[in-house]
């Protein structure tokens, strides 16, 4: 996968659960990289898929789409998808679109 300066993935798997660390901008240039790698490990319904946000800097409305997208699939399929380790500055434009209680563990069963 084609990692750019501003922009960087990881992705790591334990114990029924598929993390992906994502840092640096998540915005339309990257938008076409982040649905490629994501892809993927939305099918993988029989682990736990969360989103590290812990470095990132900056997300734009795409990346907010792009978001919705993966938490929507995952609840068609009725598997799990929890967004954790969210900047503040991150925690409040999802706070202002209204997203954040259905990226967040604490409103979802285990």
């Amino acid at each position: 996968m084609k990692q750019t300066d501003k922009f960087q993935l990881r992705t790591e798997t334990k114990e029924g659960r598929c993390i992906v660390y994502v840092s640096g901008e998540f915005d339309l240039e990257v938008a076409a990289q982040m649905r490629a790698a994501m892809a993927p490990l939305v099918e993988l319904t029989d682990r736990e898929l969360t989103l590290n946000l812990r470095d990132l800097k900056y997300i734009d409305s795409t990346g907010i789409g792009i978001l919705v997208s993966v938490l929507k699939a995952r609840n068609a399929k009725q598997a799990s998808f929890t967004v954790e380790a969210i900047p503040p500055t991150i925690r409040k434009l999802f706070d202002m679109t209204g997203i954040t209680p259905f990226l967040t563990r604490q409103n979802q069963e285990s």
